[in-house]
């Protein structure tokens, strides 16, 4: 079948259990394969609708991110949209953890990740921070314990749900700026799309080997494991573990944005120590935040 629209289409998603998927542009449409014309549609202020996504567990429920950087929820039931939550910058995806489907992370042009629940939008849960780009897609595993980020940097990271920073970050000297990334059905692989136009598979677990191990080649490997979960809490081997060779640009970048960061905490320290007692600053989760709106 063909499907036609009165706008250029930004992104679509397919609903995990019913033959249903949903389109973006200049509105939000959620459409039946078997009908031509879209059986809901939806609009809140957005000149433009960027990505949209169905909640893995709630049937009737989808998020969206929009050029006016605002996150929405939409409840399909209804024939309006259920909340809205304004960002300082646009957000560019969005993805809901599978196993967690309250919770989702937003990909953002502040060169963030922010892990939100749908219940409490006033609040990020989490800021995901070491790109020093904006960050173009973020895509879940399927155990929902970590996540693949693609960012305007030319890397792709991979970060625990639960961690303000990554544990993995793939790069190559041939490889542009990447817009997409994604697991694998068996979250052995992340995919990526970028700039060069070429399409690249990594590792999820850039030290775990592919071909058929033997059993001491077996135990090794778990043994190795063990003592790295065992004395992880050691200073000198956690920082042996997380070392990680970066590019000389992004090396340079995070330099530049640490130098940034420690400016931006003196001027807010001198704020709170001249302002009086009305004066206090917000903490990071809240401050990214503009309004919420329903």
């Amino acid at each position: 079948s063909t499907y036609s629209c009165a706008y250029a289409m930004h992104d679509i998603d397919c609903h995990w259990s019913e033959p249903w998927f949903a389109t973006c542009g200049d509105q939000v449409d959620v459409w039946d394969r078997s009908r031509l014309e879209p059986t809901v549609s939806f609009t809140w202020g957005a000149d433009s609708v960027r990505s949209v996504k169905f909640n893995p567990a709630e049937r009737d429920l989808l998020a969206t991110t929009g050029s006016d950087r605002g996150i929405c929820l939409y409840d399909i039931r209804q024939s309006t949209p259920l909340r809205k939550v304004v960002l300082r910058m646009k957000s560019n995806k969005l993805a809901w953890n599978p196993m967690d489907p309250l919770r989702f992370t937003a990909a953002n042009e502040d060169h963030n990740l922010y892990t939100f629940d749908m219940r409490n939008l006033s609040r990020a849960l989490m800021v995901h921070k070491d790109h020093v780009a904006a960050v173009m897609d973020v895509s879940y595993s399927p155990t929902g314990k970590e996540f693949t980020t693609a960012s305007y940097d030319r890397t792709i990271r991979l970060f625990k749900s639960g961690s303000g920073r990554s544990h993995q970050m793939y790069h190559s000297k041939r490889m542009q700026r990447v817009f997409s990334s994604v697991f694998s059905g068996d979250g052995n692989f992340v995919l990526s799309g970028s700039d060069d136009t070429n399409i690249r598979i990594w590792k999820s677990n850039a030290s775990q080997p592919i071909g058929r191990l033997l059993p001491r080649e077996r135990e090794k490997l778990n043994y190795n494991r063990k003592l790295i979960d065992r004395y992880k809490h050691v200073k000198e081997l956690d920082r042996i573990h997380r070392n990680q060779l970066v590019p000389k640009l992004i090396k340079k970048e995070r330099e530049r944005k640490h130098v940034m960061a420690a400016a931006q905490r003196r001027k807010v320290d001198r704020q709170v120590r001249n302002g009086g007692a009305g004066v206090k600053p917000k903490p990071e989760r809240e401050r990214t935040i503009l309004k919420e709106l329903e």
